[in-house]
């Protein structure tokens, strides 16, 4: 999901919707045609197959008896394939399940169907695969067909057998695949993801796989700190309570940092990304209002504000479900009548402004206020029925009267128009001072709605402005990064410039008349005074990010993204440790790894490139380059000798590491993978590689031996692994909800303890599950806090805690896991579950 201010130009979005919507109808439509035609021929080929080639002759030796129909190599007689498929129609022969989506595929690649047959083997015949995945309606109404079949067969013996062994043609293997189901077939698991069979064999030391017991893990997840601060694309969103606390948002979660004790609380209710706050006066209670967002269906969510106690964190009110449109994009508490009334506009293209009694929960007025982007709203400070709201080249004068608002448009007359009026503030005499795109403050009579003044202020934007409690104003420039101080007749009396590295200057905040709170447009909060300078207390990226490895032996972890930032981060002090910057504008950071002695990480960049970083140096020491394509996964073996490289060129690059993981050398190159790789593990004795790609494969590779290919995956059923961050496995299988396309999840994770795992998913949901889980609909904990895909998690070295990485949300969140045997390091076997799994759902949100 994106953040980004509402235009008029999103009027057309909903035309362009339908059409794709249109489109997309269209090519499902097609998609089932062609399955029909598909399923048409298969069935056609093989009544000619069964015609044609008698299978199976059987000798006089092997013939049953007179009563006794003759089943060739089976001691239980299975179902009758052909007379039963002949008589199925597409709606028998389909489980009740599909789902036909326009990334359904229709046919596999020849060697993926070789590969499905193949993998049957020798001793199962196909008519036992369709036996065992048909739904319970076309069981019975294939037993149906084979009793009668029998009985019409009795005293016609010998009989020559054409329907319990032919082997399956091409393309009913083709459409057996597509089937969201997962089956099991002896020593192996079949799960099918977006139609393509994923073999998971199961290991020896479980001995009955229906009695495997999936239950919630022991341990849960506490929200323990927010890293980041969301100032790239929000305003007016830091402010200090008399707690000395500041409140500021990232993501779904509005963050209460305690800026003495640094300790942090947070206000966890809302549903999707928080866009606004708002003070109440009485300087405890909080509005928040969040964006709509969508579910994982795409089906659009309510948005709604709320306003709540940040002494308690109770929730007090929630006002506007089911009024506003797209989210809420601006609030404000009035001020004359203690703080009444709350006015709020949201994000709709006529962008409606509402006033409530929000105590009571009733909307009094509401009334569409302009096409343009509106960027803030104010009661006026000595009258509730004044309201101010400015935007896109507009400032409106508002008035509330016997329950209707009117508005009066500020004319700039003599003037030049800017295209954006960003930013106002009213000063002690009543006036209306305004901040604009074209680095002027304007001076604006509160009862003429006319420009009596005009001061030049900033190179570039004023981004925003702050009255203190003398009248002085302060104001906060863009392109300069300068924060002035003026009298209350604008006269300039100091100014500052933040460093270039945190942005321009977004918001501030008044401490005490001197000290100062500064928001900036790189997602920092600085903390300073014009004489001593601000350095920052928050810090964040500022673009998407995907990259998370964490230290081997200390609370430390490395994140890095699309923003070309490489941070260290200490987990146990919250804060930065040093961040250093790539050099190519063109380069981003994809993945990273530590060395298992904990001196060097290593990190992987979008364009092949990856360099070594020292951590006490900060220096690069080893720059190498694998391929033209993006790097997708850097992992270290157990004993720090060998280095990975997984890459979208579909390659695993093996480098010897030695000298302390500062030389590297090329070992081999793992070859076979038909698509990118996107994740693997080594394992515990460092010989082994499981890997994990785009197209759902799981491939195993000996790197001992010269990073040869593993033909038979059998062998490595009871391999241990040193980590589990594959997404696809036998001992993971259970955190791919129903209905999974395969692109659902993004990451996993396997505590140390490897008693638990947690899931990164694509609806900005973090999961814990106990680990292993590879039984269907395993029971899981799910944590809500981010609002954008979850691309990343990782476990601190000893398990206290566990890391997620939003994707656009910038949002680093840190949780406390508690719970039995936090710290026990014990290996828990599949072999000692028993009984049949009680749950198969979250019974509860851990949130």
């Amino acid at each position: 999901m994106l953040f980004y201010d509402v235009s008029a130009e999103s009027s057309t979005e909903f035309p362009d919707r339908m059409s794709l919507m249109e489109v997309r109808l269209q090519a499902q439509e097609d998609e089932i045609t062609l399955l029909k035609s598909s399923l048409a021929d298969a069935l056609r080929k093989l009544r000619l197959h069964d015609q044609q080639i008698p299978l199976h002759k059987p000798s006089t030796s092997d013939r049953c008896t007179q009563t006794e129909p003759w089943i060739p190599n089976h001691e239980t007689v299975p179902l009758a394939l052909t007379p039963a498929i002949q008589s199925l129609s597409l709606e028998d022969a389909l489980p009740e399940s599909i789902q036909f989506t326009d990334e359904t595929p229709i046919k596999l690649r020849r060697e993926e169907e070789d590969a499905f047959e193949e993998e049957m083997g020798k001793d199962q015949t196909w008519s036992s695969l369709v036996e065992e995945t048909i739904q319970p309606t076309t069981v019975r109404t294939l037993q149906q067909q084979q009793s009668k079949g029998s009985e019409d067969s009795q005293g016609s013996c010998p009989q020559t057998p054409t329907s319990s062994s032919p082997a399956p043609p091409k393309e009913l293997a083709s459409m057996l695949c597509i089937l969201p189901f997962i089956l099991l077939t002896g020593q192996s698991i079949k799960m099918f993801i977006r139609g393509r069979p994923i073999t998971m064999y199961i290991p020896s030391n479980i001995l009955n796989y229906e009695e495997l017991r999936m239950d919630l893990p022991s341990q849960k997840l506490d929200l323990d700190w927010v890293y980041g601060y969301r100032g790239r694309d929000c305003r007016a969103n830091l402010y200090l309570l008399p707690s000395g606390e500041a409140v500021y948002f990232i993501a779904c979660v509005v963050v209460l940092y305690h800026i003495r004790n640094q300790t942090q609380r947070h206000y966890q209710k809302h549903t999707d990304c928080v866009r606004c706050l708002a003070i109440h006066p009485d300087k405890v209670r909080v509005a928040s209002g969040q964006t709509a967002g969508v579910d994982k269906d795409g089906k659009p969510l309510q948005p709604f504000v709320h306003i709540w106690d940040s002494k308690t964190l109770v929730t007090l009110q929630q006002i506007g479900l089911g009024t506003f449109e797209r989210g809420v994009g601006a609030l404000a508490f009035s001020s004359s009548d203690n703080g009444t009334f709350l006015c709020v506009i949201d994000d709709s293209n006529e962008h409606m402004i509402s006033v409530w009694d929000w105590n009571k929960n009733i909307k009094h007025t509401e009334v569409k206020s302009t096409n343009e982007a509106v960027l803030g709203v104010d009661f006026s400070p000595t009258d509730t029925n004044n309201i101010i709201s400015c935007g896109k080249s507009h400032v409106y004068f508002w008035t509330l009267s016997t329950g209707t608002l009117t508005k009066k448009q500020g004319i700039f007359g003599k003037y030049k128009k800017p295209k954006f009026v960003l930013c106002f503030v009213f000063s002690l005499t009543g006036d209306v001072l305004t901040g604009d795109s074209e680095g002027n403050i304007l001076t604006w009579g509160k009862s003429t709605f006319q420009i009596m003044k005009q001061t030049r202020a900033h190179e570039g934007s004023v981004f925003t402005m702050c009255i203190l409690q003398g009248g002085a104003i302060l104001s906060g420039g863009g392109k300069d990064r300068k924060i002035i101080r003026w009298s209350a007749d604008l006269a300039p009396e100091r100014e500052c410039e933040i460093p270039e590295k945190f942005g321009a200057v977004r918001t501030i905040a008044d401490v005490d008349g001197e000290e100062l709170l500064v928001g900036t447009t790189r997602n920092a909060i600085l903390r300073g005074t014009f004489s001593d300078g601000f350095v920052a207390i928050v810090q964040g990226h500022v673009d998407e990010m995907w990259g998370l490895a964490t230290h081997p032996t200390q609370n430390i972890f490395i994140t890095c993204g699309n923003d070309r930032q490489v941070c260290v981060w200490n987990a146990g002090d919250h804060k930065l440790d040093w961040c250093a910057t790539l050099e190519v504008r063109e380069e981003s950071g994809l993945c990273a790894d530590f060395s298992p002695n904990g001196a060097v990480v290593s990190v992987g960049l979008s364009t092949g490139r990856w360099v070594v970083l020292d951590l006490q140096t900060k220096e690069v020491v080893s720059d190498l380059t694998d391929g033209n394509e993006q790097l997708s996964v850097m992992r270290y073996s157990p004993d720090g000798s060998f280095l990975a490289v997984g890459s979208h060129d579909n390659f695993i690059y093996i480098y010897n590491v030695t000298e302390g993981g500062r030389r590297y050398t090329r070992f081999g190159k793992c070859t076979g993978h038909s698509s990118f790789i996107t994740h693997l593990d080594w394992s515990k004795d460092g010989k082994y590689i499981m890997s994990n790609s785009g197209d759902y494969e799981i491939l195993y590779w000996d790197v001992a031996s010269g990073c040869k290919l593993l033909r038979n995956r059998f062998e490595s059923k009871d391999r241990e692994w040193a980590s589990y961050t594959c997404v696809l496995g036998f001992h993971v299988m259970g955190v791919w909800l129903e209905g999974s396309d395969g692109t659902d999840i993004n990451a996993l994770c396997r505590s140390h303890s490897e008693r638990m795992v947690a899931v990164a998913d694509d609806f900005c949901k973090v999961h814990l599950f106990q680990y292993p889980c590879p039984k269907p609909k395993a029971p899981s904990y799910k944590y809500e806090g981010h609002g954008s895909h979850v691309t990343n998690v990782r476990f601190t070295h000893n398990d206290s805690h566990l890391l997620s990485m939003g994707g656009k949300d910038t949002c680093i969140l840190q949780w406390r896991v508690k719970g039995a045997g936090t710290g026990d390091h014990s290996k828990e076997h599949l072999a000692s579950s028993s009984s049949v799994c009680s749950s198969s759902s979250s019974p509860e949100n851990g949130r």
